[in-house]
């Protein structure tokens, strides 16, 4: 279901922060095509159940390649960038790439959180920050995964770095399909309608979640729920993991439909409540 522009705008149609408004920023690759689209589509779903409104403003950190040198390369400008979002006086900070994190070592999501965070309270606008790739492990682990299976786009290295940083987080990835695509903006336009045929070609014996996309770049929300009613287990991606963090640092209970059993707050009962 479409967004309704009347309850999702973006920075060019800014508005005072209210308690029934919250912005979100967002810190994504510069050839990100793909977070600036599918966050707004949740969210004006989340918009449409509860009637709190949000609006998102990005920061942009060069990266065209999916290699080791360029995903460090970004994690250098995170703090700038974290600077700059915080201008707008955002309440939450996403930080929109699961890779570039992961790049650094197991649990660098960790760190990464806390250098946006010092920089935003540095700039006299603190915000509350979830990383892609710390919102995906701690998800997994909030909804008892112990086992996943996994689809990411990268070269098999970068899947086997992904597939490293979540098993060190305590989390066994049982199989996992690499689509070898290393140019980010290709990645964008990977169809989402692969991903069924894809997802049931994973070995999931054994596997408590499927992890969609293990990328924010990756398209994957249009094929969530229904690989989710196909397969019979949550299907989880580093969208709407991320998504699920940003509610929840907002104290909004997920609300959202079509987009797989966490974000329609079915999971995880314990989530907290919408103010």
């Amino acid at each position: 279901m479409p967004a309704s522009p009347s309850l999702v705008t973006s920075e060019t149609a800014p508005e005072p922060k209210t308690a029934h408004s919250s912005r979100i920023g967002l810190i994504v690759p510069s050839s990100n095509t793909t977070m600036e689209t599918e966050l707004p589509e949740l969210f004006g779903r989340q918009s449409e159940a509860t009637g709190h409104r949000y609006t998102f403003h990005s920061a942009r950190a060069t990266l065209k390649n999916v290699t080791r040198e360029e995903l460090l390369a970004m994690v250098a400008k995170a703090a700038d960038c974290a600077t700059a979002v915080s201008d707008a006086d955002v309440d939450v900070i996403a930080y929109a790439c699961l890779v570039a994190v992961m790049a650094q070592g197991p649990g660098a999501h960790v760190d990464s959180e806390s250098v946006i965070a010092q920089a935003a309270s540095d700039n006299g606008h603190p915000a509350a920050v979830a990383s892609s790739a710390g919102a995906l492990v701690r998800t997994l682990h909030e909804l008892g995964a112990a086992r996943v299976a996994m689809v990411a786009p990268y070269m098999k290295p970068l899947t086997k770095m992904v597939s490293d940083y979540i098993e060190g987080s305590g989390i066994t990835v049982v199989d996992s399909a690499s689509l070898e695509v290393a140019d980010n903006l290709a990645v964008g336009c990977l169809d989402p309608g692969a991903l069924p045929a894809i997802a049931r070609d994973l070995q999931r014996e054994g596997a408590d979640a499927i992890v969609l996309s293990a990328c924010v770049q990756m398209p994957s929300l249009p094929a969530v729920q229904a690989v989710e009613d196909e397969l019979g287990l949550p299907v989880v991606t580093a969208a709407t993991a991320t998504a699920y963090e940003v509610l929840k640092a907002l104290g909004h209970t997920p609300a959202i439909t079509g987009a797989g059993r966490l974000l329609s707050g079915a999971l995880v009962p314990t989530a907290a409540q919408a103010g």
